[in-house]
């Protein structure tokens, strides 16, 4: 764990607190000027404005005036896959939409294919590439899922992939257990042996293993459906999983509206989210992480970010990092999609990229905001103010990325 005073910051921006913020509070941040950060042992010990104090045996940072925020957190990836799918694009271009993709045996399948041909090794080292890629960009915490495995064997795989790589990375990887990702095609004529598959053979070693915190499961057409994605997610709970759900990504059949019935933790996508699945997910508690990237690789529309945020949802965005709908692991450009496409304040996005991506992973005790206790995950940017990170596009703005104490 690292000692560092990062000092002379012209402008330190973040959230506060341990919970989600929603509605109006979500873009109600910190600001200070001329401001300093103190990190112990490599937490937080302090945060204040003016002359700096006396930090004897610490890493002394300058930040040269510039703007200081949390740690990003990327609160949604599919980290852990073998091969990749940019023989996709040309099927795309041609008018293959995503599940006509899916059902010529493209999509989620052929990674599947490729990540059960993949050794533990292989993955992780991907993973650790793409790891330091996304650090680069100023994310300290991750969350990462199974599901491309579609076997038990193979789902535990990457789940300990995912715990090793939390071990010996730098980055903070939180783990999802994801084995309705997709209907393998061998169960493609027993849709319910494949369910009971999931709920009553992995799912018990998933909890032995220790590693997953959360259960997640794809509600779409030609995916699981309400019931059955209401069924892998009781059976979740039973074995000491939180619930996350993919919901409304391509037809809104109900998944958000079964998100806050169930109370899930977060539902993911959103893109065609209904005025109903807003109001249960507002009833029920449950964070909305949204996936700008993923609309505009899918050339799609935007989620109704604005409309969430008036009705007292919590609001994320994550990259959706995966080898089909999302090959994207910048961050910086999904808050710039915060901005222009769902016309997110800057305030607003930096909370939907810190603390409220924190909340989503069950982490916004520990990450997501410069206070004394949380950990010491820092970005300075090459930037002035928080407005100037949302206006530009296409740059990687992050100067020095710090991750508990530790410049990067």
């Amino acid at each position: 764990m690292g000692n560092i005073l990062v000092k002379n910051i012209g402008m330190l921006a973040t959230p506060q607190g341990k919970a989600a913020k929603k509605g109006a509070e979500q873009g109600q941040i910190q600001i200070l000027k001329d401001a300093w950060v103190l990190v112990k042992d490599g937490v937080i010990d302090s945060v204040g404005t003016g002359a700096a104090p006396a930090a004897p045996g610490a890493e002394v940072i300058d930040a040269q005036g510039n703007l200081v925020t949390p740690g990003l957190v990327d609160a949604h990836t599919h980290l852990i896959f073998g091969g990749w799918r940019q023989n996709e694009l040309g099927m795309k271009l041609h008018g293959k939409t995503y599940l006509e993709i899916q059902n010529a045996g493209g999509g989620i399948q052929s990674t599947t294919n490729a990540t059960r041909k993949a050794t533990e090794q292989e993955l992780a080292e991907k993973a650790t590439k793409a790891l330091n890629e996304m650090m680069g960009f100023g994310v300290t915490t991750v969350e990462a899922k199974s599901g491309y495995g579609l076997a038990t064997d193979h789902e535990l795989k990457a789940l300990q992939v995912i715990k090793d790589l939390n071990d010996h990375h730098p980055m903070d990887v939180v783990a999802t257990f994801m084995g309705a990702h997709l209907v393998p095609a061998e169960y493609k004529s027993n849709r319910a042996e494949y369910i009971r598959l999931v709920c009553e053979e992995m799912m018990p070693k998933v909890k032995e293993q220790g590693i997953a915190k959360f259960c997640d499961v794809f509600c779409e057409a030609d995916t699981f459906s309400v019931e059955e994605s209401r069924q892998v997610l009781e059976a979740g709970l039973k074995y000491g999983l939180r619930p996350k759900i993919h919901a409304d990504e391509i037809e809104a059949i109900g998944g958000s509206v079964l998100a806050g019935e169930i109370g899930a933790i977060s539902a993911e996508h959103l893109i065609v989210c209904p005025p109903e699945g807003i109001a249960s997910m507002a009833k029920g508690g449950t964070i909305a992480c949204l996936l700008p990237a993923t609309s505009f690789n899918l050339g799609s529309t935007f989620a109704p970010a604005r409309d969430m945020v008036n009705a007292g949802v919590a609001v994320a965005m994550a990259t959706d990092f995966n080898p089909g709908s999302c090959p994207c692991l910048n961050l910086q450009f999904v808050i710039n999609l915060g901005c222009l496409k769902y016309k997110l304040t800057p305030e607003e996005v930096l909370t939907a990229v810190t603390l409220n991506g924190a909340a989503a992973i069950d982490m916004a005790d520990q990450v997501g905001s410069v206070e004394a206790g949380k950990k010491g995950d820092l970005v300075i940017w090459d930037a002035p103010d928080l407005d100037y990170i949302c206006y530009r596009v296409g740059s990687n703005l992050a100067k020095t990325v710090i991750k508990a104490g530790k410049v990067m």
